[in-house]
């Protein structure tokens, strides 16, 4: 029996509110901004209960379309996103594009695994809608949204990403919303990389 998770579970099933949980981790409050770290901003908005609802935005200096490819190549992802061990498009039962994915995040030093299987709806290349049908929370749908926007002489692409997550009750969710917020600084600048990698670095 591994004593750490068994106090990262007690510790979820006792506290009666999430500011409990990241007073006794020694985590930001729920409402903390994270901004400008990485060129990157995050915020989190309580919804109803336990439910979160995380946003978060860059900049790149590339044109939507090829911002789109970079999202849209759902069997690389993980090539690239640290925090994703995996992702591969499977079949759809209507023939639509669902994938698999499984994110890896570290916990009181102990490594963890969420799966989810989503449905995503392109609406190229503007928006890429996604909703969880299958997965390890009771709740996880969002979207990513690309938008050009002005920058010196030219254009970027203003990439922003929206999820609704609800961790199960095992789960504590300061705990699981401040580990996201920080992957999605990870994960949003990867991709910024990853468009310098195919596109080469803007002059």
């Amino acid at each position: 029996m591994n004593t750490e998770l068994d106090q990262w579970m007690t510790q979820g099933k006792r506290a009666e509110n999430d500011d409990e949980i990241a007073e006794a981790f020694d985590l930001p409050s729920p409402d903390f901004w994270l901004s400008e770290s990485q060129g990157v901003e995050v915020q989190t908005d309580r919804a109803e209960g336990r439910q979160r609802q995380i946003s978060a935005k860059i900049r790149i200096p590339y044109s939507i379309e090829q911002v789109w490819q970079i999202l849209t190549d759902y069997d690389r992802l993980a090539d690239f996103i640290p925090n994703l061990a995996k992702s591969c498009q499977i079949d759809h039962p209507q023939g639509g594009i669902r994938i698999e994915q499984v994110g890896t995040q570290s916990l009181l030093k102990l490594k963890f695994c969420a799966r989810v299987v989503l449905d995503m709806v392109e609406q190229f290349p503007h928006q890429l809608d996604f909703c969880m049908v299958e997965g390890d929370f009771k709740q996880f749908s969002g979207s990513w949204t690309l938008q050009p926007v002005a920058a010196g002489a030219g254009f970027c692409t203003e990439l922003c990403y929206m999820i609704v997550v609800l961790p199960p009750r095992t789960m504590p969710v300061s705990l699981i919303e401040n580990r996201l917020k920080s992957g999605l600084v990870t994960n949003l600048s990867a991709i910024r990389d990853r468009a310098d990698t195919l596109f080469g670095a803007p002059k």
